[in-house]
């Protein structure tokens, strides 16, 4: 009669399966937890400011990133014209990432100088459905400038100071557009309370 190894005599049943399970909870876990480290490393790198409770604003995004910005966002908006830089992804290669990420997408190209004014009212309608937005351009400054004019223009938005106050904690400047800014929103339809 053969004699048994005393690993198998310490393996009961029980053992096992205790065993198997850890070993399957760590093939699920660890991937996890590697995933939520490389999401948190792309949103630190992204380091998108808030401009209103579901508005943020970043620079220029990358393909890759639309995987993370998915578990903050409900939607980019795109708003460099395509071409300005060579390394600049197109908004077309942009729109199929994050639509393949399960993000909804724009494109509101915003051309250098002045910021047209169908491009501000473009941009508010994009932003008429309540959801969390990421706005991005080359360094953000043209995407903030842009929101405060489509923000102005909000019925019930904030005010001038607030939307200045949103752009400057964004690390942008729009006092040029304080004209641009008060017309707006004195032209607002009025909100009953």
């Amino acid at each position: 009669m053969r004699k048994r190894s005393s690993f198998a005599a310490w393996l009961t049943p029980g053992k096992a399966f205790i065993g198997s399970l850890l070993l399957a909870m760590g093939f699920v876990l660890v991937p996890l937890a590697w995933s939520s480290a490389v999401q948190a490393r792309a949103m630190a790198r992204i380091a998108p400011h808030r401009l209103s409770d579901r508005v943020a604003v970043t620079s220029q995004l990358q393909v890759d990133d639309m995987v993370a910005v998915r578990h903050r966002y409900r939607m980019v908006v795109d708003l460099r014209p395509d071409g300005e830089a060579l390394d600049q992804p197109s908004s077309q290669a942009m729109e199929h990432a994050a639509r393949m990420a399960g993000l909804e997408f724009a494109y509101v190209p915003v051309p250098h100088g002045d910021i047209p004014e169908d491009v501000a009212v473009r941009l508010q309608s994009v932003l008429a459905d309540p959801r969390d937005v990421l706005l991005y351009c080359r360094s953000g400054k043209r995407a903030a400038r842009t929101w405060a004019l489509a923000e102005a223009r909000r019925p019930g938005g904030l005010s001038a100071e607030q939307i200045q106050a949103s752009v400057q904690g964004a690390g942008q400047d729009a006092a040029d557009l304080r004209d641009r800014i008060d017309l707006a929103i004195n032209a607002r339809p009025k909100v009953n309370p």
